[in-house]
């Protein structure tokens, strides 16, 4: 037992490592000042998510490989550290990967995940963030983040991110609020 965990381990900090190729034949990434591509989604919770029910919102919409693996685990963590900071700000973070919701619903569960991880079977969402990878022969997210405006617009796109830094830089990224807001709802339901 002690074995697998140890080759389980090795195995899942050697893909947070390695960088993923991108399909060419994939959409490019849209650029800052582009209207985000819109989508629906289902969350962990089974719950379709849309882009559109967050104008009005900063949305921070992070791409990512596998759930349960090193990296990913890192970076899900310094986001839901920091979620009151992003709330504060007015802001909301979706993730998003190819795996399943039942995939998420264990990764949040494991990990007292509160936000929102999105579930992208199709690839058809990844594609059009420019953030479909592919890592010897299993398709997967790129890590991949996206600052969408209240207005819809992408305003900051971090590429191949360091899952130990970004929650940081997207939240220094994120203006103060002006005047009143009402806080965006972070917990999935």
């Amino acid at each position: 037992m002690k074995r697998f965990s140890i080759f389980v381990l090795s195995a899942a900090l050697a893909l947070a490592a390695v960088p993923f190729a991108a399909h060419a034949a994939e959409e490019a990434m849209p650029s800052v000042g582009q209207v985000a591509p819109t989508f629906i989604l289902p969350s962990q919770t089974g719950k379709r998510i849309s882009l559109k029910h967050y104008r009005g919102h900063w949305v921070v919409l992070y791409f990512y490989p596998r759930d349960m693996t090193s990296g990913c685990t890192i970076e899900a963590h310094d986001f839901q550290d920091n979620l009151s900071q992003f709330t504060d700000k007015n802001a909301v973070i979706l993730g998003v990967s190819v795996d399943s919701t039942a995939s998420h619903q264990q990764f949040c569960a494991k990990d007292s995940l509160t936000f929102h991880l999105l579930s992208d079977t199709t690839h058809k969402v990844v594609s059009a963030y420019g953030s479909l990878g592919d890592y010897k022969g299993t398709a997967m997210a790129i890590r991949n983040t996206f600052l969408i405006d209240p207005e819809g617009k992408i305003t900051q796109v971090w590429t191949h991110v360091d899952p130990r830094q970004s929650a940081q830089e997207v939240l220094t990224a994120i203006p103060a609020p002006k005047g009143n807001f009402t806080p965006p709802a972070q917990t999935a339901r």
